[in-house]
């Protein structure tokens, strides 16, 4: 026989779990139901949430909201199918439910159609009087579609109903962030704060809206009033710690960095943020304890270890830079600056097929910089490939097609190469560009056995009779 709640005054939460420890069958009223479902849900225990509503339904077996529930749990275990069965049962039953068109919504956004689930959402929210999370919905649909202006004022309607509702006021932010409107997401946090002046998360939002537009004294005085606002809020003093190191600043930075590892366990991107600080006041030998303490708290951050590479390699120890910035390749093989690194120490190594080799990867991995370019052509001709360089510097043109140290490089890679007729060519395409010859001395420093011959003389004379 069941045992009626009021027999059992323990809350609903505790008194469901012991029912399933022992043979008893207690009673509960379907809103308890629907409270111990929810908690379940809340946390992830989907197997929890399923015996509730099975045995929910066992008691309460025309209840529309345990069905509804029965119904997110099949939507979140991708039953979609059986999903809009028991949702047609419940329509045929209630049509005027807005929980209804949200879970069909849930559905046509499962399955990637989301301008079908915002007409739904919006039916919805014609027929609902709470539609605080029906705005939230809706605002995650606009996201999938990218209408970041849709999207955002949906958020906005959800911090409107509750200001304390922090994911929504992130999601405003995001929104104004994406379409780099700076300037309005500063003026909507202004206005949120006039309200609410005393909440962090808004303060530091604000900072870093300020630090976008390089207005760093003013992102300084927001994070201080997100500081004053809950003195432990670690982002604000790591973002502070950025902007004073923007301002040269760097001690100052320092004890910022610090107090977030006292306010909890470290991080390695504290670590790595003090090491840079210390390396900036010249301080190498901390610079150096704090690098390690990076990878020493997070040996898979290659931003650490290509710190520590970076510091040996300023210092031209070379062999230890190029052991430090393998560990970062291992970590994170694509990508492409790590490799433009090692290609560097290679150069310095003089190992030149390996500085081939690495500037090829780096390139092959999108990295399409100017210098990068010419960095490789040098190795290539170095290495005695004036063909390969030559190429490669044809190749940077297609990116840079106006470069005048491509086109003079390229000038001298043809006459080390003995190709005249190309050379004249080529060094009349670069007097194109550079009509005053403000720029030959690129050619003329760099090939200083061409720099005042008489093959150049010529070529120049004719050039301005073109």
């Amino acid at each position: 026989m069941p045992l009626e709640s009021s027999e059992r005054p323990d809350r609903p939460i505790t008194k469901f779990e012991s029912m399933l420890k022992t043979d008893d069958v207690y009673f509960f009223d379907a809103e308890d139901f629907e409270d111990i479902i929810h908690h379940y849900l809340n946390n992830g225990k989907i197997s929890l949430a399923k015996k509730g509503i099975k045995i929910g339904l066992q008691q309460h077996p025309d209840s529309t909201e345990l069905k509804l529930l029965q119904v997110e749990v099949m939507v979140f275990e991708n039953n979609l199918s059986a999903a809009e069965k028991l949702l047609d049962e419940l329509q045929s039953l209630d049509a005027s439910n807005e929980e209804i068109y949200i879970q069909r919504a849930n559905i046509l956004s499962k399955n990637d159609n989301h301008e079908g689930a915002i007409m739904l959402l919006q039916q919805a929210l014609n027929l609902s009087t709470d539609n605080v999370d029906i705005y939230s919905l809706l605002g995650m649909e606009y996201l999938f579609l990218d209408d970041f202006k849709l999207a955002k004022k949906s958020f906005m309607k959800c911090v409107d109903f509750d200001e304390a509702d922090y994911s929504s006021l992130y999601n405003v932010i995001y929104c104004f962030e994406y379409l780099e409107d700076f300037d309005g997401a500063i003026t909507y946090l202004n206005a949120y704060l006039e309200d609410n002046p005393y909440c962090e998360v808004a303060w530091h939002q604000l900072g870093k809206q300020y630090y976008s537009k390089r207005m760093y004294k003013e992102a300084l005085t927001a994070f201080d009033f997100a500081i004053i606002s809950d003195d432990t809020f670690i982002g604000a003093y790591f973002e502070k710690g950025i902007v004073l190191e923007k301002l040269g600043e760097y001690q100052e930075a320092i004890e910022n960095y610090e107090t977030t590892i006292s306010i909890e366990d470290p991080t390695s991107h504290a670590f790595l943020r003090i090491g840079k600080c210390y390396e900036k006041l010249e301080n190498y030998e901390m610079a150096k304890y704090y690098f390690y303490q990076t990878v020493h708290e997070d040996p898979l951050l290659d931003k650490g270890w290509l710190a520590i590479t970076n510091f040996y390699y300023r210092g031209e120890n070379y062999d230890k830079a190029l052991y430090y910035v393998n560990k970062a390749l291992n970590i994170d093989g694509g990508n492409p600056l790590y490799w433009k690194k090692c290609a560097k120490i290679h150069v310095a190594l003089k190992n030149l097929d390996q500085a081939d080799f690495a500037y090829k990867q780096s390139v092959d991995l999108g990295n399409y910089e100017l210098e990068t370019w010419l960095s490789w052509a040098k190795v290539a001709q170095r290495n005695g490939d004036v063909d390969s360089a030559i190429e490669i510097l044809n190749q940077g043109l297609e990116f840079y097609p106006k470069s005048l140290k491509i086109l003079y490089m390229r000038v001298g890679f043809l006459l080390l190469g003995k190709d005249n007729i190309n050379a004249r060519i080529a060094l009349l395409d670069a007097l194109k560009l550079d009509k005053t010859t403000k720029k030959l001395h690129l050619f003329q420093n760099q090939f200083p056995e061409f720099g005042d011959s008489e093959w150049l003389k010529s070529v120049l004379t004719d050039s301005k009779k073109i």
